[in-house]
């Protein structure tokens, strides 16, 4: 097995997940079987009690882990449903070895960072590439060399290049050029002092790859492989474009695939990636007609918090032949009419996605009152679905004051509350409803419809429910359940009757939709945004 490590210099957020994910696509495009892991820093356990507003989204895998963004980054540019060994925390680690030292496993020896960290550490790796089977693991390493909270994972990437061989060990590393407008130029010496950094922990980088928001010239790439001790083809510039997607052409002009292959003495194979250039030509087609899509979040401060929403709309629309405008709505603004119509008039359709805390919830109810009346296509996702449960028994049903056992635990009609299972766990990491669940859809729906299929399985992340003692009373009101847990006790979808797309799901679809193959559920909502027929199966 081979293994590429991806590490980051002079600072976070230079897209190093988008460069792993884009290495991963063409390496794919080879006809490898890839598959990715991700290293952080952060002495969490999991992503799952992480700020959004901070970190951006929770991304959920099919076995209930709940990760770094970036896992999301992976599985759209590779198409490949990745899992929990795909996400390790030092959090992660130390709470391993720890388990293990109290149970006695290392026999009274005093625990170190070399070698029981590391060998923790290379045990995650090991066991990522068992469940994977792969022709390559792919891993990022979180944070930036120089940073204290990482030592262990570089220093383990030393080991395993010693331990594997340099034909079967790579080392990519990321920097960044910063650019000064008072002297109108690039400069390398922050990237060669993170280069240098990385070579004084014995690591010594095959590839470099320079960030830069400017043109780069051929004599910076010459510089910084001189500096580098690399030979110039082994340096190349990452500039920033227009769409990520654009990032595995880039790559591969630049020939970093046969670069790789041949370091890691894998058989020359032809290059498949006359789809996704096809793809990347159309999402820039500027001449493509333009859709207004409203997302009603709460979490503002950060917009990689709906990372995979925003992905999921896009590619359904390019997929269709359109081009989305985001329109990025506060719910917490949304507080009276006039608001409403301030922020929600002249949007083609709304999407309002997940979140927790009553922060906010207000206005997502007055914007799916506003869609359901004014017949604006709709889709919820996850509180999207119990809001939009609670709006209707407001509004419709006369259940004044309804609302969610998690907003008001001494509402009169509470039409959403905690899942039973729930009300005994009092701790917070990983103890939701998480992961894949299937779900039966009722016969000529609109779920039916869209899904093409009765028997879906989507990802979930949750701790509360539609309330099934208002199930009936909803129903008499109008709100048809449209998919239910194969035991008919849990309620996953909702929809309403003449309304030209009005549909809500206790799951996120959004993180099973791929840039090349959108979510149906989206690409429902972008044709009724169009104004198109829905026929989708």
């Amino acid at each position: 097995m081979k293994y590429i490590f991806i590490s980051g210099g002079v600072l976070s957020g230079l897209g190093k997940g988008i460069t792993a994910a884009s290495i991963g696509r063409i390496l794919k495009a080879r006809g490898f079987l890839i598959y990715m892991q991700k290293f952080d820093q952060y002495l969490n356990v999991d992503a799952g009690t992480l700020n959004p507003g901070e970190h951006g989204e929770v991304f959920v895998t099919e076995d209930g882990a709940e990760t770094d963004l970036d896992l999301g980054h992976y599985e759209r540019f590779i198409n490949v449903n990745l899992s929990g060994a795909s996400s390790v925390m030092t959090g992660n680690v130390y709470q391993s070895i720890l388990e293990k030292e109290r149970k006695g496993d290392f026999l009274g020896k005093t625990i170190q960072v070399i070698p029981h960290v590391t060998n923790e550490v290379k045990g995650f790796i090991n066991r990522a590439a068992e469940i994977s089977q792969a022709d390559i693991i792919i891993c990022e390493i979180g944070g930036t060399v120089g940073d204290y909270e990482g030592l262990h994972f570089l220093e383990t990437t030393r080991q395993l290049k010693q331990e594997f061989g340099t034909n079967n060990v790579i080392h990519i590393h990321v920097g960044y050029l910063p650019y000064l407008k008072v002297t109108e130029e690039l400069k390398t010496k922050p990237i060669q002092n993170s280069i240098r950094e990385l070579q004084s922990l014995g690591i010594q980088p095959d590839i470099v790859m320079c960030r830069s928001d400017y043109h780069v010239s051929a004599y910076h790439l010459e510089k910084i492989a001189l500096f580098a001790g690399l030979k110039t083809e082994a340096v190349m510039a990452l500039e920033t474009v227009k769409c990520v997607y654009e990032v595995p052409l880039i790559l591969e002009t630049n020939k970093i695939g046969n670069l790789i292959t041949e370091q890691l003495q894998l058989p020359k194979r032809k290059v498949k990636l006359k789809k996704w250039r096809k793809m990347v030509n159309r999402i820039l087609d500027d001449q493509l007609p333009e859709l207004q899509i409203g997302i009603v979040g709460k979490y503002m401060t950060m917009k990689d918090t709906y990372l995979s929403v925003v992905e999921a709309i896009h590619s359904a629309a390019y997929n269709a032949g359109y081009r989305a405008n985001i329109k990025w709505i506060d719910s917490e603004k949304i507080i009276n009419s006039e608001m409403v119509n301030k922020y929600l008039s002249g949007i083609d359709a709304i999407v309002v996605p997940g979140g927790f805390g009553h922060r906010g919830i207000e206005g997502k109810i007055k914007a799916v009152k506003y869609a359901r009346e004014n017949n604006i296509p709709f889709l919820g996702l996850c509180l999207g679905l119990q809001v939009a449960v609670i709006e209707f028994a407001r509004n419709v049903c006369k259940m004044k004051h309804a609302n969610s056992t998690e907003f008001n635990d001494i509402t009169p009609y509470p039409v959403v509350f905690i899942m039973p299972e729930q009300l005994k766990i009092t701790t917070k990491g990983a103890t939701m409803r998480l992961g894949a669940y299937p779900t039966v859809l009722k016969k000529n729906s609109l779920a039916e419809l869209v899904y093409g299929k009765r028997k879906i399985s989507e990802r979930h992340r949750h701790r509360y429910e539609v309330n099934p003692e208002y199930v009936k009373r909803l129903q008499e009101g109008g709100m048809i359940f449209s998919g239910k847990s194969p035991d008919k006790v849990l309620i996953e979808f909702i929809e309403l009757d003449n309304h030209p797309y009005f549909i809500a799901t206790q799951s996120h679809p959004e993180f099973k939709s791929r840039p090349n193959k959108p979510h149906p559920l989206f690409t429902g909502l972008i044709m009724a945004a169009a104004k198109k027929e829905l026929n989708l199966a």
